[in-house]
């Protein structure tokens, strides 16, 4: 008898449905500095999460070892992305498989064009694409943000004010369509235009069957940009979890009337990264 094909069909993500998952995960660096005691959150898909927390309260760190960089040292918990443990994944997996960091200060690469960066990082995590189909695409990319023929024939970031590096990030992840994006630190160093871009392009991009992890330091996004869910990291934990009020009491009260809540440093550890 012949042999039955069988085909397999790709399941269509659902809203609601959780997208990244993070169980009491604990982060130390190389001098054995512990970073992260416990974080645990999960992001689910259409969602937008803010991580707010004060300077050395290890924002980037979380953002950096959910997309693998290295001098990090998982001591305990997991991370798991549409079901699969993130952290057994290289950055190139991480990236392929749909997750997306925007750097707080994006680098400059001299001699090489914007356009031409963002058709070697879509080949490299999409497949590839043929260089008119490529430029089709990036048009309709271009328009959603109202990025300029000029500002992508310039070569990456360099003589880029503040303003026009957040919103190259913004670029870089409509032209990826990652499911998760981790945008650390996205709005600092942004005028009140700037900002406002920034997060009119953020907001453009978001969909129902994506996540975001916003972190920050301020509210001013988020008077753009509305979270479902507002985590307070200090000291490395996750102190407090709530609607966009939480953002808003932060403003009013500062993060000093947080840190108890954070428990006892140990003042030998010295100053998160």
């Amino acid at each position: 008898m012949p042999r039955t094909q069988v085909q397999t069909l790709e399941v269509e993500p659902k809203p609601g449905e959780p997208l990244l998952v993070i169980e009491e995960l604990r982060v130390s660096v190389e001098d054995g500095r512990d970073i992260l005691k416990g974080i645990s959150l999960t992001v689910n898909r259409g969602e937008i999460h803010a991580v707010m927390g004060p300077n050395g309260s290890g924002k980037s760190t979380l953002a950096y070892v959910l997309m693998g960089r290295p001098g990090y040292s998982v001591t305990g918990g997991r991370a798991l992305f549409k079901g699969q443990d993130l952290l057994e994944q290289t950055p190139d997996e991480r990236a392929r498989g749909g997750m997306f960091l925007a750097f707080q200060y994006p680098q400059e690469i001299p001699g090489l064009s914007i356009v031409n960066f963002l058709r070697s990082a879509y080949n490299s995590v999409k497949g590839e694409m043929k260089p008119l189909e490529f430029h089709r695409y990036l048009r309709t990319k271009m328009e959603l943000l109202g990025v300029t023929d000029e500002m992508v024939r310039r070569y990456v970031n360099q003589g880029f004010s503040g303003g026009e590096k957040k919103r190259n990030e913004i670029l870089q992840m409509a032209v990826l369509e990652p499911e998760m994006a981790v945008l650390d630190e996205t709005d600092s160093g942004l005028d009140i235009d700037a900002l406002r871009a920034v997060a009119e392009g953020i907001k453009a991009i978001h969909t129902e069957s994506t996540g975001m992890l916003l972190i920050t330091h301020y509210q001013r996004i988020l008077n753009y940009i509305t979270p479902h869910v507002v985590h307070v990291l200090i000291g490395g934990r996750i102190v407090r979890s709530g609607g966009p009020e939480l953002a808003a009491e932060l403003e009013r009260s500062g993060y000093d009337s947080f840190r108890e809540e954070a428990g006892p440093e140990d003042p030998s550890k010295g100053p998160l990264p």
